[in-house]
């Protein structure tokens, strides 16, 4: 929307934003200032580009703490933006957040500070997804946030795919300001402190801007919602994701371990038309004192509800420093730094480690489940068991981070040029220790066979015997970047419309990121739970120009472009060419198209063997058997690796819009943008090489066939790949009025809507033949891509009373395929935040308010564990606040 506040405000407000502006004496005077999305300077904030900004009040007025809480709730972002929430013993990058604009994943949305990169998380999300961890950026640093929303890689380079979100730190402090804020939900848990202090300085020479801002959280369990207490969502009308490795857990027996006699000697539960019989191999533990609870047994199989033992949210704790300053050297010449720290620590509990086929068990070992019953079929024969380590108690994790950032830099001008030179280095770092319930597989083994552990009958066991095999874990990961990059901007020469703008600049960085896991996950020991491994680094050099040319007084052409050279993958350049049009003072017409690329990430790349354990439904199997450990969600052993081979993405993407100021208090904009991408670099996931490939014995490993029943999986072996293309389109509605009364004070209406046209992607499946072919899936209105997604607002104030009130609705999408590859609906979501302040004592500020204030549940998602869609609902429920500002 066109910007409302002064051009003297604006350049206050951008000093910092990779602006090449000196301190100006003369208030009053109009300076250029540098927009995110251009390197050239401007007087209108309005450009070529779509910008959607968010000052620090509009981010306080969402009740959120941290910058996630508030950037999820743009409808500009959509599927793999993703919290803390769902964190869990099994998650790769507990504690991080980041958010995804468009849809098309975090690693596609570039992360700015001041305009300049942020180095990635040392630990990737889902094992794949680099991304910029938002939540080392407190709120309380934060002076606005840009969000420029189409793609920007001839400006920034990789990964401005999907748009960029650019950071403003605040420059603006004067004197000190203490502020503080409490909260807790109405279900329990996740209640939060925040404290902050500030303090700054500015004069004709400069100014500097100090920040300490500490953070706490609770933790909140799934247990603490009625709605995710159990994986068995039945009660919901969901499924049943009880896990699959229960406790004292299942028999089961591998055709290899087995004599013909033994084999013959097992229950047949059908015929196949050609004669063969199918036999039973998996049996719920139902002998001895420790038998599985019969609740429990489904499907002949002893299951465990994981879901009371795993964090919905982790507890986090954390320490932050921010100063960000500007002093003049001399006549013209300014210099500027950045300084960030940040210490934080997360605890995550996950339920006790599950087993699946890892550990065996001799038929002579005197504590076979039937070593007394010589008359049953699985008297004396070599086993193998589906269990968890529910004696060693549940997973926990902690995770300690460091960060930090530093940025010194030099500005000034030179004649009718402006300059800037700036040199960054940035660590991230993040070590992960597994502190309790983590079971070692080899000495578990060796516990088994020496019977000092019975896995059958757990209350005989000692502490001695389960301390023989429980470990501690360790991962250590870093991501660290030095970046030099420098610009020029001025004017080149005058056409009769106006002077033609340059800027053209450099930019060379450094990057690395280490991701080591405990050795004993190297050497295969640890089970039932993930751990990525990943080393490698690159040189990256780019070289770019701008140029901004007034073809008429109502016209403005931008063209840029952007030549990158990466030490791992050859060459790319990027241009973009945009308009803005403006045939009379409230209207404005703008366009853009360009294209854009993402670099294999160095996780994509470098990633060595990694396990996971994800549920799949083995639909083909399940039409073969119909029985319920193949037709409801099953946990079993993936393999991932990265892929050295793997080339960047590439995309094209466009964008037309208007923006009309109607009157002086009402004013609307339309956007309809367009992405079309190449070479998607994806996991290809372990559902979809079950579904396309499930035959394929090089990406499916299956127990032997029993005539033409497809044998249980045993491993999915999955990688990364170029997977092909994705396209998407949609538009954006967004709308501003302004109401002054007499009697009842100013009223600010908004209203910001994102409605996607398409969402296609190429995808995997097979044919009738069972040849892998590529596919498009139409992903528009399915899993996680809801078309519908909007905000509206009110802001209201009158003499010392000021209010806030927002509504958010996401619109409602189809789940994933059960087994009879049916959808359930999963509806929309709609819910008000708001808040009060009261302004009437000098320098300070009292706030009161409520996310979620009616507390909706987040909508049943059924093909999630727990029920819920966690990357794009909420859990919290309703969290009420009280909050103080102070000013000295």
């Amino acid at each position: 929307m066109k910007a409302t506040y002064s051009l003297s405000a604006l350049s206050a407000a951008i000093l910092l934003a990779h602006s090449g502006s000196a301190v100006s004496a003369d208030e009053n005077k109009v300076e250029r200032i540098e927009v995110t999305g251009s390197h050239i300077k401007r007087t209108d904030m309005e450009g070529p580009s779509p910008i959607q900004s968010l000052s620090a009040s509009d981010l306080a007025a969402t009740g959120s703490t941290d910058l996630i809480g508030a950037l999820a709730k743009l409808p500009v972002s959509g599927a793999g933006t993703f919290s803390t929430q769902g964190n869990s013993s099994d998650d790769t990058a507990n504690g991080g957040s980041s958010v995804a604009l468009r849809g098309l994943g975090a690693s596609s949305t570039l992360v700015l500070i001041n305009g300049r990169r942020v180095a990635v998380s040392p630990f990737a999300k889902d094992i794949e997804t680099s991304f910029v961890d938002l939540n080392s950026i407190p709120v309380s640093s934060v002076k606005r946030i840009d969000i420029l929303k189409d793609g920007a890689s001839a400006t920034y380079g990789s990964d401005a795919v999907a748009g960029v979100i650019n950071i403003i730190l605040r420059d603006d402090i004067e004197g000190f300001e203490v502020s503080g804020k409490v909260s807790d939900t109405a279900d329990g848990g996740g209640e939060e402190q925040n404290f902050t202090l500030l303090w700054g300085s500015s004069n004709d020479k400069g100014n500097h801007n100090f920040s300490l801002d500490y953070f706490k959280r609770g933790d909140i369990f799934y247990s603490d919602r009625d709605y995710t207490a159990s994986a068995d969502q039945r009660f919901r009308g969901g499924n049943n994701a009880l896990s699959s490795s229960g406790f004292p857990g299942s028999v089961e027996v591998v055709r290899s371990m087995l004599t013909e006699e033994q084999w013959n000697a097992l229950p047949v539960v059908r015929v196949e038309d050609d004669g063969t019989q199918v036999r039973q191999t998996i049996f719920a533990d139902t002998w001895g004192n420790d038998k599985c609870d019969e609740s429990l047994i489904i499907g002949d199989i002893c299951r465990y509800d994981y879901a009371p033992h795993m964090s919905l949210v982790p507890s986090t704790e954390r320490y932050s420093f921010n100063y960000n300053g500007v002093q003049e050297i001399t006549d013209g010449i300014e210099g500027f730094a950045e300084f960030s720290a940040q210490h934080s620590s997360t605890f995550i509990q996950g339920a006790g480690s599950p087993s699946f086929t890892e550990l065996t068990m001799m038929g002579t070992n005197p504590n076979h489940p039937l070593a007394n019953d010589p008359t049953h079929f699985l008297h004396g024969v070599d086993i193998s068991m589906r269990r968890r380590t529910v004696d060693i108690g549940n997973r926990k994790k902690d995770v300690d981070s460091e960060y930090y950032r530093a940025v010194l830099g030099a500005r000034g001008n030179f004649k009718e040029w402006d300059w800037e030179v700036a040199y960054s280095t940035i660590r991230s770092s993040a070590v992960e220790r597994g502190f309790d319930g983590f079971p070692n597989k080899l000495r578990a083994q060796q516990a088994i066979d020496n019977g000092l552990w019975n896995p059958f009958e757990p209350s005989t066991n000692t502490a001695e015997g389960l301390a023989f095999f429980e470990t501690t874990t360790t991962r250590y990961g870093s991501s660290t970047m030095q970046a030099l990059d420098g610009t020029v901007s001025g004017e080149l020469f005058e056409l009769e419309s106006g002077y033609i703008a340059g800027a053209f600049g450099f930019e060379h960085r450094k990057e690395k990121i280490e991701d080591n896991p405990d050795s004993q996950y190297l050497r295969g020991e640890i089970f039932g739970t993930e751990a990525t491994q990943a080393n490698g680094d690159r040189d990256n050099t780019a070289i770019f120009a701008e140029f901004s040319i007034p073809v008429l007084e109502t016209l403005e052409l931008q063209l840029a472009v952007r030549h990158e050279d990466y030490s791992d993958f050859g060459t790319t350049t990027d241009p973009k060419v945009a308009f803005r049009w403006s045939p009379f003072d409230e209207l404005v017409v703008r366009g853009s198209w360009g294209t854009a690329f993402r670099a294999p990430s160095l996780v994509q790349l470098h990633l060595g063997r990694t396990d996971e354990s994800p549920s799949v439904i083995d639909k083909e199997r399940c039409r073969q058997t119909g029985a319920e450990v193949d037709c409801e969600p099953t946990e079993y052993t993936a393999i991932v690796a990265g892929n050295k081979n793997l080339q960047p993405e590439e995309s094209e993407n466009f964008n037309l819009g208007v923006v009309w100021e109607a009157t002086d208090n009402f004013s609307i904009g339309v956007d309809y943008w367009n992405y079309d991408q190449e070479n998607l670099i994806k996991k290809i996931g372990a559902q979809k090489l079950v579904d396309c490939c499930g035959s394929d014995s090089s990406l499916v490993v299956r127990a032997p066939n029993q005539g033409s029943t497809l044998g249980r999986i045993l491993q999915i072996n999955d990688t990364f790949v170029n997977i092909g293309g994705r396209e998407t389109d949609g538009f954006d509605i967004n709308l501003e009025y302004k109401l002054m009364t007499d009697n009842l004070g100013e009223f600010k209406f908004n209203y910001n809507l994102t409605y996607a046209l398409n969402f296609e992607e190429q995808a995997f499946e097979s044919d009738d033949a069972g040849n892998r072919i590529n596919v498009i899936d139409d992903r528009n209105g399915e899993y996680q891509h809801p078309e519908l997604r909007w905000t509206s607002g009110v802001d209201w104030n009158r003499d010392d009373w000021v209010a806030t009130l927002s509504v958010s609705h996401i619109g409602s999408y189809k789940d994933l395929a059960d087994s009879n590859n049916d959808k359930f609906g999963i509806d929309s979501w709609t819910t008000i935040d708001t808040s009060v302040s009261y302004v009437g004592f000098e320098g300070l500020v009292l706030t009161a308010g409520a996310a979620n204030l009616l507390n909706e549940e987040a909508p049943q998602a059924p093909s999630e564990s727990m029920g819920v869609d966690n990357k794009t609902h909420s859990s919290l429920g309703r969290q009420a606040y009280l909050k103080f500002n102070y000013k000295f």
